[in-house]
C-alpha cells in the first residue's frame, strides 16, 4: 500500500524533486538525468517519485514552468515599475531583454543540445494544451495594459512570441551575428502589430 503524505510533506517533495531536477538538467541534461539519480538526491523511494511524476519529463516540464513563471512575474514588475506609458520602443526592448535573459539560463543549454524538444515530445497533450492556454493567459494580461490592442488576437499574438522563442532552436542556422537583430525585428513587428490592433 502506498505510503500517504501531508500536505506539507507532498509540498516539500516536489519542491526538492524540482529543485534537484534543475541541478540535474544543468549539469547531465535531459537523456543522462535518471529517476535513480533524483530520487537518490531528493532521499526518497523510487516508487515515491511515480506518486508525485508519471515521468521524469513531467517533473522536467514543471522545471521549465516554473522558470517561465519566474519570468512572466519579472515581465509583470519591470511594467509595473516603468515611469513613461508604454510604447512600441519601451514593449519591444521589454520583451527582448526577457528573451536574452533564456540564454545566460539552463534552458539554453537544453535549446542548444535538441533536450527541450525531448521533454516536449514525451509531454502529454493535455500538458503541452494546458502550457499553451498559461502563455495566452500571460498574453492577455499583457494586452490590458496597452491601448487599442485586439483582445480576439490573444492566441495569436502568443503563438508568435513562442514562435521568437522557438527561433533559438535555430541560432546557429539564422548566423550568429546578425541573430539578436533578427531576433529583436521580430519582436517589434509583433509589437507593433499589437499596439495598432491588427
Amino acid at each position: 500500500m502506498p505510503k500517504t503524505f501531508s500536505e506539507h510533506e507532498r509540498a516539500y517533495i516536489k519542491k526538492r524533486l524540482i529543485e534537484e531536477a534543475e541541478v540535474c538538467l544543468g549539469i547531465y541534461g535531459v537523456k543522462k538525468t535518471t529517476v535513480d539519480e533524483l530520487v537518490k538526491r531528493v532521499n526518497i523511494p523510487k516508487g515515491t517519485f511515480y506518486l508525485f511524476y508519471e515521468s521524469k519529463e513531467l517533473l522536467f516540464f514543471d522545471v521549465i514552468n516554473k522558470y517561465h513563471h519566474q519570468i512572466n512575474v519579472e515581465i509583470s514588475k519591470r511594467l509595473d515599475d516603468m515611469k513613461e506609458p508604454l510604447s512600441p520602443e519601451s514593449l519591444t526592448e521589454l520583451i527582448f531583454q526577457m528573451y536574452q535573459s533564456v540564454f545566460s539560463s539552463f534552458i539554453y543549454q537544453l535549446i542548444k543540445a535538441n533536450e527541450l524538444e525531448l521533454i516536449i515530445r514525451k509531454l502529454p497533450q493535455k500538458v503541452t494544451l494546458d502550457h499553451i492556454n498559461n502563455d495566452d493567459f500571460n498574453v492577455e494580461i499583457l494586452l490590458k495594459q496597452i491601448p487599442g490592442a485586439d483582445p480576439t488576437k490573444i492566441s495569436t499574438y502568443s503563438a508568435a512570441l513562442r514562435t521568437v522563442f522557438l527561433a533559438m532552436l535555430n541560432k546557429q542556422e539564422i548566423g550568429e551575428d546578425h541573430f539578436n537583430d533578427v531576433i529583436r525585428l521580430m519582436i517589434r513587428g509583433i509589437v507593433i502589430q499589437i499596439f495598432r490592433g491588427e
